[in-house]
């Protein structure tokens, strides 16, 4: 087998889109961090990949960018849709959840929870 070959079987598609070879991590969850230009290190220790396997996935994404770029939009397109939908049938939930007075013995730290919201929402 050559190299190139090699190097082509570390990107393999499955049902989940394509994906690094031997592990569960997707292009797109890469490309998440090539995005926002993190750097290649920083990704490589954050999925706790090889040299090598970060090298061929960010090597892939270069040179098949256009693909990668349009399979990458629809998967976040998807996701906030999904996201919405979620959102939309769990608000009453949520909202009656919210109602609820918190369990014995949880009280300090519902009380501690909101006073780190509240001074979240001062920051933001």
């Amino acid at each position: 087998m050559t190299s190139s070959a090699n190097k082509q079987s570390l990107i393999i598609r499955t049902e989940r889109g394509l994906m690094i070879s031997g592990t569960r991590i997707t292009l797109y969850d890469v490309m998440d961090y090539v995005t926002a230009q993190y750097p290649p290190k920083f990704i490589q220790g954050l999925f706790e990949l090889t040299d090598e396997q970060i090298n061929v996935a960010l090597s892939y994404i270069e040179t098949n960018r256009a693909e990668v770029e349009a399979e990458y939009q629809q998967i976040l397109k998807e996701a906030e849709e999904l996201q919405q939908y979620y959102q939309e049938q769990n608000r009453e939930l949520v909202a009656r959840i919210a109602t609820q007075s918190p369990k014995p013995g949880t009280e300090a730290a519902w009380e501690k929870l909101r006073a780190v919201k509240a001074k979240r929402q001062l920051k933001g």
